[in-house]
């Protein structure tokens, strides 16, 4: 057998050059590029590797840990978990950052591969710099607390463990069932240590991303609890669009007159205008697909996780409805006590679709009306306006309470105005990202996706601080079609960090910063709850009250883009916003981000979803034991498993 020498991280990097994806006819690299975060335990060893042995991969500078991964886990969302970047930090807290990612990754079945250095395995300097140590197990380092937030963890202590390890590692992060965060750290100085590496390690290596078909038995089981039901209704989930199940999700619905909701990582597989089209689901969705679904006596799911958002919290489907899920992965098919239908879903839709012939479902008239309602409310959520002038209706707490907001944050520009305007200016192939906050909620319901696989939604983890970083990470998988991140003032200020390496790599994305000076979402939920607000908005300290009840804080996130040596608008008028977004477009190679200050409590509502919160059961307020009986009498109408 013939071997090479090479250290433990030049053997890592040479792999990485020569590891392959195949799925259908398409065959590519699998691993594009590594973000890297540069520092003690990753510069010598890895940073020399990659110096010496990339050849092929795309190196970028990172500029947070969070971040750098955040756009790693982006970039095989967009590339449908079909191609992966890699990402890799020093010891201690910038391996520690990453936590936060893979967590996120695992939770979305997104494929990322970290690196992080480690402690030495030697232990002969301990306590190195940014250690640190147990007393009960000197074996731990920071890096341990990635195995609960990982699908595959390892430590290479010894270089020829590169080998095993990597091959796992891979396994994982090629299988569409099981796919996650892969965390392998590197001790630092087992990262310069050399093996005679056999040569066969390194060669051309094809990773078969297989579509898993459907048994027969299962199919048949399946169409026989559809061919039962008068009004099914399918659940289009982030499986769809994994599996490239596009034209066959369509067409199984059209085949048989079903209606579909959407799931955040569904929705853009179908255009928003089909008529069987009911959009969001859940929580975060919209009347049509929520009141189809409370009438169903049979739900679809395809690729979907059926989170409590997409359920509401088990309470959205009738007791009696029967479920049957198509999902590569059993532990997913399995839920809601289905019939469970184990297979990809571009491979059993076709299958199910020969079995269920001549089916037909018993709508009459009520999908159309469904869409026709909504549409009314889409068009109102649309063209809320607050002019000079305005008086709100005594009826309507919300537009009281948004108009007197308006005033104290210097802009009467609503929400759902602002996004529905930046929906429809944009190009249709222009992809939108998002994460956090009450945007998810606005544009899973108003989003109108007119182009495939434009959206973007973290939803998994909702993880504040994604969607700039995301955005880059989307930009390198979308190539020349634009990027625009839809992006709260609250986590914006929390993680914005790959807008610089935006700058710095000449990468057009477009950040819509929507500032209603406060973390809206959370201070909804915990008003909505009979709760006072604290910590929700962004106030000053009141040196009368000790309290954050002061004035709103103004904050210039425009001028923060041109410092950085991007473009910058500010927008609190309609006109403003038309002409920043048509200024964004004429920007070629630099990024560009729209201040938009809007009202706070400017957002959308519920549309009969309900979600489970933890209310307290004892309270001194009234409002919070109305809030813990709303509580009781939703629980009792929502599934048991």
């Amino acid at each position: 057998m013939n071997t090479v020498r090479l250290t433990m991280a030049q053997a890592l990097v040479r792999f990485l050059e020569n590891q392959y994806a195949a799925y259908d006819d398409v065959e590519q690299p699998f691993v594009r590029g590594v973000f890297l975060l540069p520092g003690h335990g990753n510069v010598v060893g890895l940073g020399q590797a990659l110096e010496q042995e990339a050849k092929r991969l795309e190196i970028y500078q990172g500029k947070n840990e969070q971040g750098q991964a955040h756009a790693a886990i982006a970039f095989a969302k967009q590339m449908k978990r079909k191609q992966i970047m890699a990402v890799t930090s020093s010891v201690g807290p910038g391996a520690a950052n990453m936590v936060t990612a893979a967590a996120t990754a695992t939770a979305n079945n997104i494929p990322v591969l970290i690196l992080p250095g480690d402690v030495y395995a030697c232990r002969q300097p301990d306590p190195v710099l940014q250690q640190m140590e147990q007393p009960y197990d000197l074996s731990l380092s920071t890096n341990d607390a990635f195995r609960p937030v990982c699908r595959y963890w390892d430590r290479i202590v010894r270089p020829e463990q590169l080998m095993s390890a990597m091959i796992s590692a891979f396994r994982v992060l090629t299988d569409p069932a099981d796919t996650g965060a892969v965390c392998i750290a590197l001790p630092q100085d087992v990262e310069g240590e050399a093996y005679d590496y056999p040569e066969t390690f390194f060669k051309k290596r094809i990773w078969r991303i297989e579509r898993r078909p459907a048994t027969d038995i299962a199919v048949k089981e399946a169409a026989e609890i559809i061919r039962g039901a008068r009004k099914p209704m399918l659940v289009c989930g982030g499986g769809v669009r994994y599996s490239e199940a596009h034209k066959e999700f369509q067409a199984f619905a059209e085949a048989f007159g079903i209606p579909f909701g959407e799931t955040q990582s569904g929705k853009g597989a179908v255009l928003w205008n089909h008529p069987l089209n009911l959009g969001g689901l859940g929580v975060t969705g919209c009347s049509a697909a929520n009141d189809i679904a409370k009438e169903a006596d049979c739900i679809i799911g395809v690729g979907t996780r059926y989170t409590d958002f997409t359920t509401s919290s088990k309470w959205l489907f009738c007791q009696d409805a029967r479920f049957v899920n198509i999902n590569v992965s059993e532990f997913q098919a399995f839920k809601l006590d289905a019939v469970p239908v184990i297979a990809d879903a571009k491979a059993a839709l076709p299958a199910l679709q020969a079995a269920l012939a001549g089916y037909q479902t018993d709508y009459h008239g009520e999908i159309e009306a469904a869409v026709s309602r909504w549409n009314t409310e889409y068009d109102r959520l649309k063209n809320i306006e607050f002019g000079e002038g305005y008086v709100p209706e005594v009826n309507d707490a919300n537009a009281q309470s948004a108009f007197i907001y308006g005033d104290d944050v210097g802009s009467h520009l609503t929400q759902t105005r602002a996004l529905a305007a930046i929906n429809w200016s944009i190009a249709p192939d222009a992809a939108v990202i998002g994460a956090s906050g009450s945007l998810p909620g606005d544009m899973q319901r108003m989003w109108r996706a007119r182009g495939l696989d434009t959206y973007n939604m973290e939803y998994g983890y909702s993880c504040m601080g994604y969607e700039i970083s995301g955005a880059f990470g989307v930009k390198l998988a979308w190539g020349d079609r634009d990027v625009y991140a839809m992006v709260g003032d609250g986590a914006f200020i929390m993680l914005h960090s790959e807008f610089v390496t935006a700058v710095q790599e000449h990468k057009k994305i477009v950040v819509c910063v929507f500032d209603n000076a406060s973390y809206g979402c959370i201070n909804n939920l915990q008003n909505g709850q009979g709760n006072a607000t604290l910590c929700t908005e962004l106030r000053y300290r009141n040196p009368e009250t000790g309290r954050h009840d002061g004035k709103f804080m103004s904050v210039d996130f425009a001028g923060i883009a041109r410092a950085y040596g991007a473009q910058g608008f500010r927008v609190t008028t309609m006109e403003e916003l038309d002409a920043a977004l048509k200024a964004a477009q004429e920007v070629k190679d630099q990024p560009v981000l729209i201040d938009i200050k809007v009202m706070p409590k400017s957002m959308t509502e519920g549309y009969g979803s309900w979600w489970r919160v933890g209310n307290p059961e004892v309270s001194e307020k009234e409002s919070t034991r109305r809030a813990w009986q709303n509580h009781l009498d939703h629980v009792k109408d929502a599934r048991k498993y």
